[in-house]
This record gives C-alpha cells, structure tokens and sequence, in this order.
C-alpha cells in the first residue's frame, strides 16, 4: 500500500471541496515521480505515523510525475536520503500522473509551479486544492491553529479545514521570489546534492504536517 493504513472511526460526510469520502488524500508531484516526489511521500507518511501512529490512518499519501517512469524503482541516492531521515523507501515504484489521482486528491503539492500548472490544466477543479509544496508551507504558517477543528474532531476533518484556509489566503501571501516556491530537481545528481533538496522538503513539511495532524515534530 502506499497510503498509512486506515483506522475504524465514523465516516465523514464529504472531502475538502464536497466530494463524499472519509479519507484525506495528499498527492506529491514532480516529474518522473523517482527522485523528488517519492522523497516527499515517504517522508510525509513518517512525520504522519511519528506523530499520529494508526490515528492518522486516515491520511492516504500517494505520488506520481507528469513524465513519471512507470513502474521505476525510486532513485538509489533518493532512497539514501529517506533512510539517513529514517522513512521507509521499500516497494516504491514510480507513475505516471493520471486524471484519476487528481480527481481523488484533497491536496496536491508539486515541487515547481510549472507542475502545479499541469495539474491545474488538467481540470477537475483542482486549482483550488493544488500548491507547491514551499506555497503551501508559506500560507500553512499564516494560519492560526487555533481556527483549525482539533485533533479529537478527527484528522481528515483538520486536514479538510487546512486546505481551504490555505486556498483562502493564496494571492495575499506572495512569494518572495519566484524560486522561493520551487524544489529544484536532483535526478542524475550526486548524493549531496540530493541531501540538500532532502532536507529543503523536510524543512517544507514539517510545519504543513504539524498544521494537518495538530502535533509538532518531536524534539
């Protein structure tokens, strides 16, 4: 499986934007979907399950590339840089975005803004729940937690708020630069190269995964 494993609780009534569904879905995208994306992925489903262990079963993390190499095995220096953070890289294999994974994601965070544009054209009105992943960072900080539902109320509840507060405050909070939204591409790099761009998607999701579970990273 690629999601964390799910957990007996009440359904909820509807995803983020309406769609009936008691799962949140975050899909990670980039190119080939074997360097960037299964980094980001895998290293989200272990801040989740550190932080929520089977509590946080209802978010299913999933990633696929817009050229993505179907059926690939993750890049081997890829796989390094997950084992030195202590995620799990086993069974990965590489994709190709489909119309499918859009539709049934919640959230989808691209490493650049030229995939968040891809996705975007694909439609299914997915401008809404579509960021890069330092975007979201960015409008993720600017959001009071307190405003969010609390972890009792459920993760997907939380998870749903968080993105349409996010979507809410997009075209308040700008960029800085335009780079400062991109996670520059490492494939064919040398692994510490690779260890650089680990550590920026480290540093990106670890406050939007204290946002989405309610829980900051242990010290």
């Amino acid at each position: 499986m690629r999601g964390i494993g799910g957990a007996d609780r009440p359904a909820e009534q509807t995803t983020t934007f309406g769609f009936p569904r008691d799962t949140f879905r975050i899909l990670h995208v980039s190119t080939g979907n074997v360097c960037r994306s299964p980094i980001t992925e895998r290293l989200t489903r272990h801040f989740v399950a550190e932080r929520l262990g089977v509590l946080g079963g209802g978010l299913i993390v999933e990633s696929a590339g817009t050229w993505g190499h179907e059926g690939a095995r993750m890049e081997e220096n890829a796989e390094t840089v997950l084992s030195e953070f202590g995620a799990d890289a086993a069974g990965f294999t590489g994709r190709e975005l489909l119309d499918e994974h859009v539709i049934m994601a919640d959230l989808v965070l691209t490493a650049t803004r030229d995939h968040r544009a891809q996705v975007i054209s694909m439609g299914h009105s997915a401008g809404l729940r579509t960021f890069t992943l330092k975007e979201f960072t960015r409008l993720v900080r600017a959001i009071d937690p307190a405003t969010l539902p609390p972890l009792e109320d459920g993760v997907v509840l939380r998870a749903r708020a968080l993105v349409r507060a996010a979507a809410a405050l997009r075209g308040w909070l700008l960029a800085p630069t335009a780079e400062a939204d991109e996670v520059y591409d490492p494939y064919g790099a040398p692994l510490p190269f690779f260890r650089s761009i680990g550590d920026e998607i480290r540093d990106a999701l670890d406050p939007v995964v204290t946002a989405l579970t309610g829980v900051p990273a242990r010290m």
